[in-house]
């Protein structure tokens, strides 16, 4: 049986196809994904889920989601409603959706669309619990990182939204890509002082990882923001903006200078909620994912002092990016088996 796992982010859409045998064990997993700024692209949804499955022939789609929360829907009800919709009218398979329960069927996402918005994670941590019953999952995608509690096998969140969960520190916004450089940093070191920076969208987090050489240009997958390329040099530009530079007043070792503080900055802010999850359930082994396993969550890690384990100990590396799709495509087997 191939089940294609969807997580329909705000920026990228992620699929797994994954391939069971009929005792449920895992064969396969073919993963891919395509940048979908749904903010200005929401009417593409359908031919970009459509693209990603290509010629695969599958049994069945699981579908995550974040994207609820882009501007261009009003509510976060508007949004789960058009991108369910959307999903089941692309499929003539059995489509089920990730929510704060296990999978839910379309019938049960209109009586209550908020049991799956942003529940991304819900998939996720049913992967985390195969490598350690009892741990935090850290997640770092394109633009958030979950930091999730897990015991005895099973997610333990405080929070149950995104609202509760960035109250709690189970949710940071803060990502490998994404971020605002200055939503990071009020002032960054140039001349050994600590200069002020522009609070404008020069720069993001994905110019600091090219610069500090811990992506690759194909990684950086989001659009830049000033529409130019995605090279070391594009990069530099872009952060030298930030204290309304270039780079024929900012030398090559002061541009590096501020993108190492703004990473610094970033590993501290995601290691304090890590801190903060880890002592409010007095759980200490960490297993990271995403994008930004190693650059981010394993640092954070490290700055925390909490032991760490990625999850390519189970999964290929390049999986872990789409780790809640793969984590989808599972609980949909896991439904339709119970069914």
């Amino acid at each position: 049986m191939k089940i294609a796992g969807f997580d329909i982010g705000g920026a990228n859409t992620d699929i797994a196809i994954v391939d069971f045998d009929e005792s449920g064990n895992i064969i396969s997993i073919e993963t891919d994904f395509m940048y979908l700024p749904m903010w200005m692209k929401k009417d593409e949804l359908k031919e970009a889920l459509d693209d990603l499955i290509g010629d695969n022939e599958i049994n069945a789609v699981g579908v995550s989601m974040t994207a609820e929360l882009v501007d261009a829907y009003k509510t976060k009800k508007e949004g789960v409603l058009d991108i369910a919709q959307k999903s089941v009218d692309t499929f003539n398979v059995p489509v089920g959706f990730v929510g704060l329960n296990g999978i839910i069927e379309m019938s049960n996402v209109i009586k209550d669309p908020m049991k799956v918005a942003a529940a991304n994670w819900i998939a996720t941590t049913t992967l985390a619990a195969k490598i350690d019953p009892n741990c935090i999952l850290i997640d770092t995608g394109s633009t958030t990182t979950d930091i999730i509690p897990i015991k005895h096998g099973q997610e333990h969140a405080t929070g149950r939204s995104d609202l509760e969960r960035l109250k709690t520190g189970e949710l940071v916004y803060s990502g490998t890509l994404r971020t605002n450089v200055a939503a990071l940093v009020e002032k960054v070191p140039l001349d050994g002082t600590m200069i002020r920076v522009a609070s404008e969208l020069f720069a993001i987090t994905a110019d600091v990882q090219m610069v500090l050489g811990n992506i690759t240009e194909h990684e950086y997958s989001c659009s830049t923001m000033d529409g130019a390329g995605k090279s070391i040099k594009e990069s530099m530009r872009r952060i030298s903006r930030v204290v309304c530079g270039d780079l024929d007043i900012l030398k090559f070792d002061e541009i590096m200078a501020i993108a190492e503080y703004i990473y610094s900055v970033q590993i501290n802010r995601i290691s304090e909620a890590l801190l903060e999850v880890s002592k409010q359930n007095n759980l200490s082994n960490v297993v990271t994912t995403g994008l930004g396993m190693d650059i981010i969550g394993a640092k954070a890690c490290e700055k925390a002092g909490l032991k760490h384990t990625g999850m390519d100990k189970i999964l290929k590396k390049d999986d872990c990016v789409v780790a809640p799709a793969v984590g989808t495509a599972i609980l949909m087997e896991q439904y339709i088996n119970k069914a």
